[in-house]
């Protein structure tokens, strides 16, 4: 049956268009006013706009509603509660007020705070963030909303991208001014961010616990076909993929997410989903949404959706690339170079700004995006490498030496691409290549910061991004809103020279693989930390500390307690992974390789009695090479264990980083490349999981 698309769309969202059909003007002109804004909302309004909502959501057969949170979990949070109010007859009504929609009361000391809440100190408050559209999921009307303690700190993931989309917003607005933009009352940062994923068959991952607790095999011995054909990129959809894919566009159209692009990743079972740019926090709340909704389809076709970084050895891992731009509510792209970037001025203080910020917070960057799982995919196999740098093209980077040379820009002309047969069109060619091994490249009119791994929530890059250009921004609008306006392009010219010269060592157009640029870097200065245990220190880095309380994004206290956090959740993944790498080969791997030798040393006992005078030295040579690495994985799992007890006895949290790190991990790499040399000579029938044929092959 043919679907309506356009009345499918936002179906299940409080919308504007639902907004005004269902407010009086009055009260819709107020609530704009406050989306708009961002001025403070009157009761009086809450209240109508409550009753509205409300009876929109029992319409669309909702019966209770909850405040939507994200908390520093990662994920996302909901307590719910119904829509009836007793009458005290035996009888209810469905009622709503305008005091439970704009706050909630959920208990605080349950999430993690890193300090900022005793446990004892219970109460949180959740807040009513109108500029993010309220909808219904599974019968339950979900207002997104801010976290906080009693106390005021923020909690969540929501309010510091708040908070700096304000701050970029007011510097921005400053630098704009300066260009005689009054009509622009509104720079929003924009994201569009790119989901990587992977689908496993759910029989299949029911059988390995180390997918369920973990998010990705511990071990694993290479399928015989990986992705090195590069057949599966951009392949065609399997019927069981498409199906799954055709149900997630439905479920995220209906939620207003602007679901645009679906294909095949490069790994085997790979895949991505791609959506429309929109508002920094509405893309941010549509990600963690869309995240849920992958899993939850996936369940309805008998898949498991995998959002770990790196679910599968020496295959690509999945990224959330993270298309960052700043918009004006007039529709001006201000990182739209325009056919001559070098004379437009505006787009040329907006890139500076971009560059210096990259340049001067690049470990700040590389901490946003520093997870235990992320560790495993940055580097290698088209993910970036961890030492950030920025490609801009060889257009716009001859654009930077013409500035910087007070050299006469040439006109730029369209380049037409002609690929050689008459039959095919001609089309303007764009003005750069795609450098894949860069973490922060330039495409066309924003940003791809690729750094960013598939599990992520986005708020945390786009804090740092937001929070940084607008400290730039803030330092050009101080040196220039003094001066003359006939001088003015003089002035931003020199200002220009200066940032181009002293920032242009993070420019980088070449391979980001190659041992030379690592090498290069360094010689440049430039931030290379390659795991999460050299990544966190730079968190509370009194430079970083100094940027994010100055534009009043966190507090020092919730930036201490974030950096708590930060290694809480690393020391517990790896400990979660320890233990229960230890457990299967215990339970799993060790009895079935057992299995096996015991089998062989029966075999040729038989083979001996029955055939005296034959070799069976063939026979004996697999089975002492068996017997070797089962006593060797013996060995190496009690030297795990060892290891990981050994953990609780140290009490400096950033030490245990470093000793799951350098310690652990390599204990459960050892381990890993011993089980990868046995399984390969275990037959299926003994094994008791899948391997990673069937795992990747199977759908």
């Amino acid at each position: 049956m043919e679907k309506n698309i356009p009345e499918l769309y936002g179906s299940l969202v409080f919308n504007d268009k639902i907004m005004k059909n269902k407010l009086p003007g009055d009260i819709y002109k107020a609530l704009r006013n406050t989306i708009e804004t961002g001025r403070h909302l009157e009761l009086d309004v809450a209240n109508a706009v409550a009753v509205a909502m409300k009876e929109w959501a029992v319409e669309n057969g909702a019966t209770h509603f909850t405040h939507w949170f994200q908390p520093m979990t990662g994920i996302t949070a909901e307590k719910h509660d119904s829509f009836i109010s007793p009458l005290g007859n035996g009888d209810v009504i469905m009622d709503f007020s305008g005091k439970e929609l704009i706050k909630g009361e959920p208990d605080a000391s349950s999430f993690p705070s890193g300090g900022l809440r005793a446990t004892f100190e219970a109460r949180g408050y959740t807040a009513w963030d109108p500029t993010s559209p309220a909808f219904i999921k599974d019968g339950t009307l979900c207002i997104p909303t801010a976290f906080c303690s009693y106390s005021g700190e923020a909690l969540d993931k929501k309010t510091p991208l708040l908070r700096s989309m304000e701050a970029v917003n007011k510097e921005a607005l400053r630098v704009l001014k300066l260009f005689g933009d009054h009509d622009v009352t509104r720079v929003y940062s924009t994201v569009g961010p790119e989901q990587e994923y992977f689908l496993v068959d759910k029989e299949l991952y029911n059988k390995r616990s180390d997918l369920k607790f973990c998010g990705r095999t511990l071990f694993g011995a290479p399928a015989p076909k990986g992705q090195e054909m590069d057949d599966h990129y951009f392949g065609s959809l399997r019927p069981r993929v498409l199906a799954f894919m055709a149900e997630l566009d439905e479920e995220l159209w209906k939620l207003g997410i602007p679901a645009k692009t679906r294909h095949n990743e490069v790994a085997p079972s790979q895949h991505e989903l791609a959506v429309v740019y929109t508002t920094n926090n509405l893309a941010a709340d549509n990600n963690q949404l869309t995240m849920e909704v992958m899993k939850r389809t996936a369940e309805k076709h008998g898949l498991v959706c995998l959002l770990h970084e790196k679910p599968y050895e020496g295959i690509n891992g999945s990224g959330k690339h993270n298309n960052w731009s700043l918009s004006t509510n007039t529709g001006i792209n201000l990182l739209d170079p325009d056919k001559e970037p070098a004379r437009n001025l505006r787009f040329m203080l907006f890139l500076a700004a971009t560059v210096k910020a990259v340049d001067v917070y690049g470990d700040l960057l590389r901490v946003s995006v520093a997870t235990a799982g992320n560790d495993h995919r940055l580097g290698g196999n088209e993910a970036p490498p961890a030492i950030v740098s920025m490609f801009i093209g060889d257009d716009l980077a001859a654009v930077l030496d013409i500035v910087e040379n007070d050299s006469e820009p040439e006109a730029r002309e369209e380049v037409s691409m002609n690929a050689g047969a008459k039959v095919l069109p001609h089309f303007v060619k764009d003005t750069t290549d795609r450098n894949r091994t860069s973490p922060f490249a330039f495409t066309g009119n924003k940003f791809e910061f690729r750094m960013p791994g598939s599990s992520l929530p986005v708020s945390g890059p786009n804090v740092v991004l937001n929070t940084a250009v607008a400290e730039v921004l803030g330092e050009f609008a101080d040196h220039l809103e003094n001066v003359p306006a006939e001088k003015l392009p003089e002035e931003i010219h020199t200002l220009l020279k200066e940032v181009i010269r002293r920032h242009k060592r993070i420019i980088f157009n070449g391979n980001g693989y190659s041992e030379a640029w690592v090498e290069e870097a360094k010689k440049r200065g430039l931030f290379n930390l390659p795991t999460c245990a050299e990544a966190f220190p730079c968190f509370i880095a009194e430079k970083n500390i100094g940027l994010l309380t100055k534009h009043h994004v966190f507090t020092r206290e919730e930036i201490f307690s974030r950096y708590e956090i930060m290694q809480e959740n690393y020391i517990k993944t790896i400990m979660i992974e320890a233990k229960t790498m230890h457990s299967m080969m215990n339970k799993t791997f060790l009895p079935s390789l057992l299995s096996y030798i015991k089998e062989l040393a029966e075999t040729e006992v038989k083979m001996k009695k029955a055939l005296p005078s034959a070799s069976v030295s063939a026979m004996e040579k697999r089975l002492d090479g068996l017997s070797a690495l089962y006593t060797l994985i013996s060995e190496k799992t009690d030297e795990l264990k060892t290891a990981f007890s050994c953990t609780d006895s140290l009490e400096d949290s950033m030490e245990k980083v470093m000793f799951c790190r350098y310690t652990v991990l390599a204990k459960m790499n050892e381990l890993r490349s011993y089980a990868d040399e046995a399984e390969p000579m275990i037959p299926d029938e003994f094994l008791t999981y899948p391997s990673y044929d069937k795992l990747l092959f199977s759908i």
